[in-house]
This record gives structure tokens, sequence and C-alpha cells, in this order.
């Protein structure tokens, strides 16, 4: 609960005082008499409580009048959604090469699919005023995650991936950029922009990645690709373990079409990143947040529900029954 105008809640503390000079100023009730024995038929009978409640009433049916000037508010709800104007797809690749451990998490090797979601993780935690979404592909491109600014579901969704989810026999680059650029279609942003991660080449499909590239253009997104790989030969491994436990791998050859990926990213007006490693990796998604930058539009959402009532409504009450009491009760002679 808060005050509209709490400033008035000041006059509370003129209450005490009040109460205090009118007790100490004021004239007591009296009559004459011209003797004490007319008195000594009642003089056994108790103080009236009227005395003490009729005062009582009317100081609380004041502060209660007091704090109805004040504007006392139930908040119900408060929402501050702030809107930078970026809408940022992310395509991330998920086919069977994105297994090979040629990465390294906390100084354990790590599959190139573990590393990607854990630095796109931190870096959607840096750029909470972004709706961002998230397509995944291997095979098939499907939509992971719609663009959102609700970035706690939108982590969850990426939590949620993993191999297995999908077909990774192949990689349909091309696809999964159209269906990253059908989220941005519609959408009035400042800045669109796409960031592609893959580690191989197309090879499924029906849309070639130049032909999708044309779209972006005309559609005015910006692609950032990357390539994730080290160079050479990478571990991948065979789902078996030796005989002291430990995970057996083969080499497989890294075969990411970086001519492909520099062209998607020139035409588009992005950038070409290879990383080879999780530093790497850090330092583009660093780099992409650091480029793309616009100012905060704030919108503040504020539903108040007012309880002035609940303090005027009684004070009125108390007020009426002070003086229904006075008058009928509790009368005073004149």
């Amino acid at each position: 609960m808060s005050f509209a105008h709490p400033w008035f809640l000041a006059l509370l503390l003129a209450l005490p005082v009040l109460a205090w000079l009118k007790g100490r100023h004021g004239q007591q009730a009296a009559f004459l008499y011209s003797s004490v024995d007319l008195l000594k038929g009642v003089s056994d009978i108790s103080r009236s409580s009227a005395g003490r409640l009729l005062p009582a009433l009317r100081w609380l049916a004041l502060g209660l009048l007091i704090v109805g000037l004040a504007r006392p508010q139930k908040i119900d709800s408060q929402t501050i959604q702030k809107a930078s104007g970026v809408d940022i797809v992310v395509v991330l690749d998920m086919s069977e090469s994105m297994r090979s451990e040629d990465f390294k998490l906390k100084g354990q090797p790590a599959n190139r699919l573990t590393v990607a979601k854990e630095v796109l993780r931190q870096f959607i935690d840096k750029r909470p005023n972004d709706r961002i979404g998230i397509v995944a592909f291997g095979a098939q491109a499907y939509i992971a995650a719609p663009l959102t600014l609700d970035h706690a579901f939108l982590q969850q969704n990426l939590e949620r991936l993993d191999f297995g989810v999908l077909d990774g026999s192949r990689t349909a680059i091309g696809s999964a950029l159209t269906v990253a650029l059908n989220r941005l279609r519609d959408v009035k942003s400042k800045s669109k922009v796409v960031i592609l991660m893959t580690d191989g080449q197309n090879n499924a499909g029906q849309v070639p990645p130049l032909t999708a590239t044309e779209a972006a253009q005309a559609l005015g997104v910006k692609v950032y690709t990357i390539g994730v790989g080290t160079r050479g030969m990478a571990p991948m491994p065979t789902g078996r373990v030796d005989w002291l436990g430990r995970k057996e791998y083969r080499q497989i050859p890294v075969d990411i079409d970086e001519d492909t990926l520099k062209a998607i990213a020139a035409k588009t007006g992005g950038q070409y990143y290879r990383a080879d490693s999780t530093d790497t990796l850090q330092r583009i998604y660093n780099e992409i947040d650091r480029l793309e930058k616009t100012e905060v539009e704030l919108k503040k959402y504020v539903h108040v529900e007012e309880w002035l009532h609940w303090a005027v409504a009684p004070g009125l009450a108390l007020l009426l029954l002070e003086t229904l009491l006075a008058h009928i009760l509790w009368r005073r002679l004149p």
C-alpha cells in the first residue's frame, strides 16, 4: 500500500496536541446549587463513560478522515517493460557434428552445442531489453522460441535444446535462415538481426543459403555468421568407453563453408566470425553486443486501486455515531 498525498499524514501528529489542549483549556460543565444536601441522593452514582467515549470517537473519526486525505492506494501490479527496438533471432546448428568436443568449458572438454548454449545464455542476460528468438536446425529448421522479452521463458527453451530433439543427420542452413527471416518479416523494429551459428555446410533443405540472403537484404535484416569449430581435425565421441571408463573418440575433419558464411554476412551488412575456442566465441558475442546498441524505450504499466473509501467511510460513520450518541443516548442537560 502507498499514499498519493503522504504529506497529509503529518496532520495526525497534531491530533494528540489538540486533544491535550482541549482537555486543558476546555470548560467543564457544572450546576450551581444553593446547598450540597440536594446532591446526597446522587452522590453514589458512577461517572458516565460518555465523557471518555464520545471524544475518542471524534478523534478517531478525524484521524481516519486525515488518512483519507492522504489517498491510500493499493498497487496490484507494476510492470516496467523496456524495449530497445532491436529484434534478434539466433539460429543454432544442432546437427550431429556439433557433438565434437573441440572446446573447453570450465577446464573440461565440452561439445560445441554445450558451449554455444552457455555463451548464448550469457548474451541473453546482457540484453534484457531486446526481443530475442531462437531457431534450431539440423536436417530441418523449427522455432525453438519466438521473439520475446520474457527472457526467463527464453532461457528455459534454450535449456531444453539437446541432441535428439530433431534430425541432426544433415545441415539445412538456407532453410534455417528462411525460418528466422519469417520471424522478422512483419516486425517494425529499428534493427533486425540474425546470428547464425553453424559448424558445417548446407546439404539439406529446399532453400539455398544465398537465396535466403537475398530475402534478408530485401527485408533489411543484418546477418552475423559464426563458424564454430577448431581448424583441422576435431574429436568426436564414439559413444563407447575404454576399460578405465573414459570416453573413446574418433577424429573427424572440420568442414565449415566459410565462403558462404562470409558472403551472407557481407551482403546483409553483418560480419563473419570464426569461433575456434570458447573464449573466441565469447568475444564474438561481446563484439555483436557492442555493435548492436540503440536507445531504450520505457513503458510503465501500473494498476492502482484507490482505498480512500476504506478510511473516509468509517470516519464519517464514527462522526455520525458520535453525534447520535451525544443527542439520543447520552444527551447532556443544557
